[in-house]
């Protein structure tokens, strides 16, 4: 619950900043959060499994925190109101930039943690 506590509001606020930066309709604010989320999950399970971290740190940061930063929700509908609104690229475009962007940065993540405690 206290990475909970600290990764829902820190979606909302990053989104918002984010999304202000940018006049688009693109939700860059969601795709940010959920890149951010993996890279310090990646990071996380690094630490873990070179035995750098505690499971009990897993839980606090990689449940709590990075399952309260990232939404999946958020970015189906997204994806779906940029779809139905006539911006297909985009929608297409969010898809695939952030199944490639979150599967770089888990990667990013965990050859960092590699790196720091291999």
């Amino acid at each position: 619950m206290a990475g909970a506590a600290v990764g829902a509001p820190l979606r909302y606020l990053t989104d918002r900043a984010v999304q202000a930066r940018h006049d688009t309709v693109f939700p860059w604010g969601t795709f940010t959060v959920n890149a951010a989320g993996c890279l310090v999950l990646g990071l996380v399970t690094g630490a873990v499994t070179a035995g750098a971290a505690s499971s009990q740190v897993q839980l606090l940061l990689g449940t709590g925190l990075c399952g309260a930063l990232t939404t999946y929700s958020t970015f189906s509908y997204e994806t779906l109101r940029l779809a139905e609104g006539g911006a297909r690229f985009l929608a297409a475009a969010n898809v695939l930039g952030s199944v490639l962007a979150g599967l770089g940065a888990v990667w990013a993540g965990t050859a960092l943690a590699q790196a720091l405690w291999g």
